[in-house]
């Protein structure tokens, strides 16, 4: 079962959009067998141009969620981020399904896939100093599962380790919209 935290920018959260939020969420959790214990990070923003922004993260043992999106009206920007989280969900099972029929392995339902760790750090000076650290922990996957990482969390890039060669390697996003590997020795 998901645990929640809602949190408000310029918004105050009642009752029921907690409720509302929890409700649709909660909808997620028919896509798993089991179903992990893991905090649902629920993010609303309201602009002064009077628009409503919902970020949802939900960092799984396997997967990170994570999706976002803008709308005039709070409550349909809650149903378009959900949508677009089943959409992730089923993407990722039809992959992990058809991977298993291919090598006729079990699909991974440990939490061996990816964790990470972040520390951020602010600090103030020029351009170049660093304004966030993180610490990950690399797990081994081929790159095609890696590229689905990347564009689960939104991401332009990610680093993982090669399952075939042991090595650290990093998929990214070109400008053409195709992908690119780069294979450390």
């Amino acid at each position: 079962m998901f645990r929640y935290n809602v949190r408000g920018e310029n918004i105050e959260v009642t009752e029921a959009i907690r409720d509302y939020v929890e409700k649709k969420v909660g909808k997620l959790e028919r896509y798993f067998n089991d179903v992990p214990e893991a905090t649902a990070h629920v993010n609303l923003k309201v602009y002064t141009e009077k628009t409503a922004k919902v970020e949802v993260t939900i960092p799984l043992p396997f997967l990170v969620l994570r999706a976002e999106e803008t709308s005039p009206d709070l409550y349909a920007s809650i149903d378009l981020v959900v949508d677009k989280l089943e959409r992730q969900i089923r993407k990722f099972k039809t992959k992990i399904n058809r991977k298993s029929r291919e090598t006729a392995l079990v699909p991974p339902t440990d939490g061996d896939l990816f964790t990470s760790e972040s520390n951020d750090e602010e600090t103030n000076g020029s351009d170049l100093d660093i304004v966030r650290t993180k610490r990950l922990s690399l797990k081994p996957m081929d790159s095609e599962e890696a590229v689905l990482q990347m564009n689960m969390l939104g991401h332009n890039f990610f680093i993982f380790e090669d399952a075939e060669t042991n090595g650290t390697s990093i998929v990214y996003r070109r400008k053409d919209g195709k992908y690119g590997l780069i294979e450390t020795d």
